[in-house]
């Protein structure tokens, strides 16, 4: 007996776990809000240096103008300058970062092959509001020398990130999974409205890193929560769907982003969305394993009444049914006695070069490892970079949310019935083969880019969210969380690394894609040689583990080998 036979006689996913599942999950949408929201945070409209005096006529092409904001709409990113005249009569063609002033000029048109003297900007800039009316870019010039710090938002969170996962995990299994759900709750609220009254940069990035830790501490502590409320029928599928909510936050980003074009005041929106949960959060129970875990049993008889009163049933589960009796022999517990008869005998410990035991485990681990990292990456690679990919960014944004969730209902269907590695490895080679489509994609066909990258969004999605439960079924219950740590650290790097490659696209719009194409199709290629788990027990030791995959009927020819040499051996002894 165990905790698990909770689940046997209350049901695996009945009225209370339904209703805590799907509170729980609920939050997670401000998760996805969070981690997405910079990408209209720090968007950078068009923009040129101004220069002193008044501007009376503006140049563009054949379009003209008597005030900068009426053209800087028409601006495409590899057009020319503007072409201006102040009411001095000087005439000055209009970088981003850059003024040139015309050296004595005979009529004021856009094309001219006279000398020119150039000056670096003065620092004051005008931005065209048409799409974005206010971003931390327009407030406090974010551009020219200053634009890496506006690149350097979206890593600095990812760090925080990483940092909150560590973090929050730890002091989770200190202190209990409700408590942390309801400050880290708390505090997403808390620093998300503050994010919107920033009064600087730095206090920006800062209150950011903070939202990051705290988003992220939320989001490993309610895989743990649901996990342990649901029973092993139907876990599968709500350890997938919490990515499904995670993939609604992006619709919602997308959504507000097209709705508000103030940062401010978006932010804000963004983080009231999910403060509902704050008013019932603090309702919530811990879980029963956790309960347990601690020798708390009242609490845990407490919880088997509520669970059976609100389910319908008869409560006739007591707290001690759930304990693991040990089992005696002559009176005296069997793993006392093991004890005595084997003083020496001492609990080989374990460490991290165990996950590199053998050849066998060095491929595996560093497959896993970069499956962990390819998910990441290729993941908030297509999110963060849907708005580059051209057309309407609001509707590329939206869609790379939306294609998810049809993702992790075939992903939970297909792995449970094609079995794991048949799941993953495809997925992967999919989404390579549609990046390196992209390649040949014909520039004025956004639409088929777009739908590309669409495909390699939906088949990245299946892996990552298949990752967890595959790396769990790996791996021997000994080393089985240090082999998901150590690949959701590999997890975290990817989201940090993937900021840097999608500021890839000033290079190549579609350069960020191409990259996660290839390392995803290598990738996938290499998964093909992890071995099935599907139907198979967990692993306990690190031979069972190293025997999955293996040919039975090679094992058995090997053992038979081995025991005929014994026999003629003990022929030849015999003899002697």
């Amino acid at each position: 007996m165990s905790v698990e036979r909770i689940f046997d006689e209350y049901g695996h996913f009945k009225r209370f776990q339904a209703c805590l599942y799907f509170a729980a999950v609920f939050q997670a949408i401000a998760c996805g809000i969070h981690y997405l929201a910079s990408v209209f945070l720090v968007e950078t409209p068009n923009f040129v240096s101004i220069v002193p005096g008044n501007i009376t006529d503006v140049l563009y092409g054949n379009a003209t103008g008597s005030t900068l904001e009426s053209i800087l709409p028409l601006i495409k990113p590899a057009g020319g300058p503007l072409v201006v005249r102040t009411s001095e009569g000087e005439q000055w063609e209009l970088s981003q970062c850059s003024c040139d002033l015309r050296i004595a000029p005979q009529n004021f048109t856009y094309d001219f092959n006279g000398n020119k003297t150039t000056k670096e900007c003065s620092g004051n800039f005008v931005y065209d509001h048409s799409e974005v009316y206010q971003s931390i870019v327009t407030d406090w010039d974010l551009v020219c020398e200053k634009e890496w710090l506006a690149k350097l938002c979206q890593p600095t969170f990812m760090l925080g990130v990483l940092v909150g996962a560590v973090l929050f995990g730890d002091i989770a299994d200190r202190f209990g999974r409700v408590k942390i759900m309801m400050l880290t709750s708390l505090c997403q609220f808390g620093f998300g409205v503050a994010v919107a009254f920033s009064l600087n940069y730095y206090f920006f990035v800062v209150l950011r890193f903070l939202l990051a830790m705290v988003s992220s501490g939320y989001l490993v502590v309610v895989f743990v929560y649901v996990t342990e409320f649901t029973g092993s029928k139907v876990r599968t599928w709500t350890s997938m769907h919490i990515h499904a909510a995670f993939a609604v936050g992006i619709m919602v980003v997308a959504l507000t982003g097209y709705l508000v074009r103030v940062w401010w005041i978006y932010q804000i929106i963004l983080s009231v969305c999910t403060s509902p949960f704050l008013l019932f959060c603090w309702k919530f129970p811990e879980t029963p394993f956790y309960l347990m875990a601690k020798g708390r049993y009242k609490e845990t008889q407490a919880l088997l009444d509520m669970i059976a009163r609100f389910n319908g049933l008869e409560c006739r589960l007591k707290a001690e049914d759930l304990l693991e009796p040990a089992k005696l022999e002559n009176g005296k517990p069997l793993l006392e006695k093991e004890g005595e008869e084997k003083p020496a005998q001492s609990e080989k410990k374990l460490s991290f070069l165990d996950l590199f035991g053998s050849w066998r485990m060095v491929g595996r681990t560093c497959t896993v490892w970069a499956i962990w990292f390819i998910g990441s990456l290729g993941y908030y690679v297509f999110s963060l970079g849907s708005v580059n990919l051209g057309g309407n960014q609001y509707v590329n944004l939206f869609l790379a949310g939306a294609v998810e969730l049809p993702s992790y209902l075939i992903g939970c269907f297909a792995m449970d019935r094609i079995g794991r590695k048949k799941t993953c490895a495809p997925a992967l080679i999919l989404a390579g083969v549609a990046c390196m489509l992209i390649i040949v994609v014909p520039a004025d066909i956004n639409a088929l880019a777009v739908a590309l990258s669409m495909i390699g969004k939906f088949a990245v999605a299946i892996a990552f969210g298949l990752i967890y439960l595959y790396s769990c079924e790996l791996y021997p219950t000994v080393i089985r969380s240090l082999a998901v740590g150590t690949g959701s650290m590999m997890c975290r790097v990817g989201s940090v690394v993937a900021p840097f490659c999608v500021y890839l696209a000033d290079v190549w719009v579609y350069l960020p894609q191409l990259i996660v194409g290839i390392l995803a199709f290598i990738i996938g290629v290499l998964t093909l040689l992890l071995p099935e788990t599907l139907g198979k027990p967990l692993p306990s030791t690190l031979e069972e583990a190293e025997a999955l995959g293996r040919d039975p009927s090679k094992k058995k020819s090997a053992t038979d080998k081995d025991a005929e040499d014994g026999m003629e051996l003990s022929k030849h002894e015999a003899k002697a």
